[in-house]
């Protein structure tokens, strides 16, 4: 009995030492752990849950200039907009944001970067309270169909987020930034993650001014090739179609 439980205790130890690496491999190279799904996760006694990085990510690396109008006002706050589109069914998808962005990652080749962000690189003032939603168009499940419909299409939210202590904390020493990861129902078709166009929503929780720069990371854990973000949609468009932003 006593060299099972040490057998145990021994698996125990290295499966946590292996979490705990990959943890800090994310942290080493960037500041900011690795996006890691919940599909696969290995639940451990005494730290935080191991998961399996996403397979597929798709990065923004945004700046809301003070003053900035939002693109709409809604439950009394600022919210603004990145609009995502998923070209196939996935079984989840992953969405975190961070503000201000700092030191914790930087912009490698194949990330989407604003044409604010060197601009907001050199803002080392201003960051928000990070506060997410994650929403669908319930009839645009075409790319002839996005600008066509997007001035009356219908949204469904699936989830939102305001603090996560998976995420670095704020400047302010809170951890106040965002994370949701949200698994698809097939059953439901208004769970279902499918073909189409999605939005990221984010504002503060509190009410206030959305303004300095932020980082947003979608992750899914199959491959989405075809997967585009952009803060307007015209830009993702363009993308979608074939051009560059």
């Amino acid at each position: 009995m006593k060299s099972r439980r040490a057998v145990t205790t021994i698996v125990i130890s290295i499966v946590a030492a292996l979490a705990i690496g990959i943890a800090l491999s994310g942290c080493a190279s960037t500041g900011l752990s690795q996006f890691g799904a919940d599909i696969g996760k290995t639940d451990l006694p005494l730290v935080d849950p191991m998961r399996i990085p996403y397979t597929y990510t798709v990065k923004y690396f945004g700046y809301i200039k003070p003053g900035s109008s939002p693109d709409e006002d809604r439950d009394g706050k600022k919210f603004y907009y990145l609009y995502l589109w998923v070209p196939a069914v996935a079984p989840e998808i992953g969405v975190r944001m961070l503000s201000p962005v700092r030191d914790l990652t930087k912009p490698q080749k194949g990330d989407i970067i604003s044409p604010f962000w060197e601009e907001g690189s050199k803002d080392t003032e201003n960051y928000f309270d990070t506060y997410i939603t994650f929403e669908r168009s319930l009839d645009i499940t075409s790319v002839d169909d996005i600008e066509a419909k997007i001035g009356s299409t219908q949204w469904i939210q699936y989830d939102s987020n305001d603090d996560s202590s998976e995420m670095p904390p704020q400047p302010s020493g809170s951890r106040y930034n965002s994370l949701l990861r949200i698994a698809s129902s097939p059953s439901d078709p208004l769970k279902a993650i499918v073909l189409g166009l999605y939005r990221i929503g984010f504002t503060t929780f509190k009410v206030g001014e959305v303004q300095g720069t932020f980082y947003a990371e979608v992750g899914a854990p199959v491959n989405l090739p075809g997967t585009a973000i952009a803060k307007e949609v015209a830009d993702l468009v363009k993308v979608l179609k074939g051009g560059a932003m």
